[in-house]
This record gives C-alpha cells, structure tokens and sequence, in this order.
C-alpha cells in the first residue's frame, strides 16, 4: 500500500538526499508545513515568521518499508536534541518535527520518541515535535533533487554530503539497488 510520511530533520536538502536513496521510498518532495502563512515560498520561511517548518513529503510503499524504518533513518539523520536549530542552521523552520498523518503515525513516532529517550541515546533531551500534518505546500523546482542536481555546491559539500556518506555505510542494507 502506498503511503505517506511528512518529516523535518533541518535543511530539506539533506533529508531528501538520504530518503531518496532508501528502497521502497517512491518519491521525497521538500516543501514546508506546520505554520500559518498561506502558500509560502522559501523566503518567506527563511524569515522565521511563518511557522512553517522545512520537510520533505516522503511517498514510500509499506509492503517495502515500514513507518518505523523510516523513523529509525530519521532519529540518526540529524540531531533531535536541538531546538529550532540543525547546526549552523538556526531557526524554527529547521525545527526537528514529525508531522503525522494518521493516528498510527502518531503512536509510533511518540513510541519511537519514548524508546530513544529511555536508552539514554542522546546527552540531551529529545525536542522533535510530534504534531498532526497541515497543509503541505511543495518548495520551488529549484530545491527538488538539490544535492543531486549541485553536488559542488558549498552547503552540500560541507553539510549534506557527510550525512549521506553516514547514512549510507550504516544503512547500507537499506539502500535501493
């Protein structure tokens, strides 16, 4: 059954990258969630006024690949102890955030959340916030496939390349063919 995840894990660009590349994933859009300003473009996001938050729209068949595995890719894909920050990137838009689609969605994030913080993974407490999906607006052309599309970028050299090098030697049994 085809399914979707909406996630926010910082900078659109690096969770998009990581998800594009996992099997059973069908398609990753970056786009914004989660605010109140109707049909906003990045920069209006990029003001940290909007509410909104950085995601991507994860689209993924769950006879390949469960909800929970693509929490368990995003828990390790950034840092949920940072409050409306990804390391250099500071602001409510770069929040760690999963926004549920459905109650089931909801329970296995909090679940998921809940296990995280009783091992003790982290130093500091987790700040994701589990929040039901709102309106999803998709970013402009230019953010889609972005690492892919301006490898020599200095962002992607210095932020999203390294994530997807982690990502891929620890879930390398995750990886589409």
């Amino acid at each position: 059954m085809i399914k979707e995840a909406t996630l926010g894990a910082g900078c659109f660009w690096c969770i998009e990258a990581v998800y594009k590349e996992v099997e059973g994933v069908i398609s990753v859009t970056p786009g914004y969630t989660g605010g109140q300003t109707t049909d906003p473009t990045y920069k209006d996001i990029c003001t940290g006024t909007t509410g909104h938050a950085e995601v991507a729209r994860v689209v993924y068949d769950d006879e390949k690949i469960s909800f929970d595995q693509l929490l368990e890719v995003f828990w390790f894909v950034h840092d949920p102890t940072q409050l409306n920050r990804q390391g250099n990137d500071v602001g409510t838009q770069y929040r760690s955030s999963v926004f549920y689609h459905d109650q089931e969605q909801k329970e296995s994030a909090e679940r998921f959340k809940q296990k995280l913080e009783e091992e003790q993974v982290w130093d500091r407490p987790i700040v994701t916030e589990i929040t039901p999906l709102s309106t999803f607006y998709p970013a402009e052309d230019y953010h889609k496939d972005y690492f892919e599309l301006n490898p020599g970028n200095a962002y992607c050299q210095a932020i999203v390349r390294p994530k997807v090098e982690k990502f891929r030697k620890v879930f390398a049994h995750k990886l589409k063919a």
